[in-house]
């Protein structure tokens, strides 16, 4: 028997088989009416701010616009996390490449996947990529974490490029690999998204600042041991200004090229900010620190969520050219920096698996 409400009810004599049966429908039941309510609030949202845009006649691009500054403070003051001035920006992008998620305010289809499955999606430029993304992940029930390393490994460009006799053994590959994530089935319990989306506090057991930590740790050493001239000089290095107080994440002395190298780590994409930051320090740097014989500061901004945005560099005073024939000489790729804080993800999320499972946190 189906209620409305997408519970099942059956009686087959075995009781204990029934009561999952009904625990499992309901708590189905539950992450669908959640997802849809999640995914038509932030689709609004960003409806609501760009007909904002439009009727104020400014520019399309909302980024640092009075308007959206102001509605998160006061939805922040209000509801507290998730209407950061990204996060804003975040659902007018969401509206403007999914305009089909909802016909009308008052008519609604039902969306075909998460927030989480959409915020992911919203990172592929290519909308060709994109709309076989949320194909795939729909018809073949992706979960999150498996269509996000999807996204990353290039899976549909390397699909592409497969040869249709050898495109099964990607495919198996693939799942292979994604099958851990496939069985998670409390992913949505403990998603920090739908706990806040629903009011709860978020689990504390395992914040961003460890995860940072292990990799910062891990990055001093993987630098020192390129042995291309690094000598390491300070970690979370205090700086005292009159503009405030600023903590550098990693600070080495490169002995070849003759000047300081400064890494700021970010958990999640690097936004301007975080560029602007970096080349307030190198100039901080530069006029504090630097003696008269070194080469100019030279900094590096990351994050640990892998895509193009792995890394910005930062050179001052019109060292742009110095940079280019011979900073980049002595300088890891993106490559190697994307696959050393990658497995340094893994490492942390295999070290810490056990302990999350017991606080309902997925270590993101």
């Amino acid at each position: 028997m189906l209620f409305n409400n997408g519970i099942e009810y059956t009686n087959s004599g075995d009781i204990v088989r029934d009561a999952r049966l009904i625990i499992d429908s309901a708590q189905r039941s539950a992450h669908q009416a959640v997802n849809v309510a999640l995914v038509v609030r932030n689709w609004l949202l960003g409806r609501r701010i760009a007909e904002e845009e439009l009727g104020k006649n400014t520019r399309h691009d909302l980024y640092g616009q009075e308007v959206v500054k102001q509605l998160a403070v006061k939805l922040t003051e209000q509801y507290g996390k998730g209407y950061t001035k990204r996060s804003l920006y975040q659902y007018v992008q969401f509206y403007r490449l999914f305009p089909e998620i909802v016909q009308t305010a008052s008519a609604q289809s039902l969306p075909r996947l998460s927030w989480s499955h959409y915020a992911e999606l919203l990172r592929v430029d290519d909308p060709d990529a994109r709309s076989w993304y949320e194909k795939e992940a729909f018809e073949q029930g992706w979960a999150v974490k498996t269509l996000r390393r999807n996204i990353n490994t290039q899976y549909y460009h390397r699909l592409l490029m497969t040869a249709d006799k050898h495109k099964a053994e990607v495919v198996q590959e693939m799942r292979d690999n994604t099958a851990d994530y496939q069985t998670d089935s409390l992913e949505f319990v403990k998603n920090p998204v739908i706990a806040e989306f629903l009011g709860f506090p978020p689990d504390a057991s395992v914040r961003e600042s460890e995860l940072e930590g292990a990799i910062i740790a891990n990055l001093q050493q993987f630098l020192l041991e390129l042995g291309k001239g690094y000598a390491f000089v300070a970690r979370q290095q205090h700086i005292r200004t009159d503009a405030g107080d600023f903590f550098i994440d990693l600070v080495f002395y490169n002995i070849i090229l003759k000047c300081y190298v400064l890494i700021d780590l970010k958990v999640g994409q690097i936004t301007h900010q975080d560029v602007g930051q970096m080349d307030l320090y190198v100039r901080m740097y530069d006029e504090l620190k630097r003696g008269d014989d070194d080469k100019p500061t030279l900094g590096i901004v990351l994050c640990s969520e892998t895509s193009r945005d792995i890394a910005r560099y930062s050179v001052l005073n019109g060292s742009e050219q110095l940079f280019a024939s011979k900073y980049r000489l002595y300088l890891p790729t993106e490559d190697q920096l994307r696959a050393e804080i990658e497995a340094q993800k893994e490492l942390f999320r295999l070290q810490h698996g056990s302990e999350h499972k017991q606080t309902g946190d997925d270590g993101r």
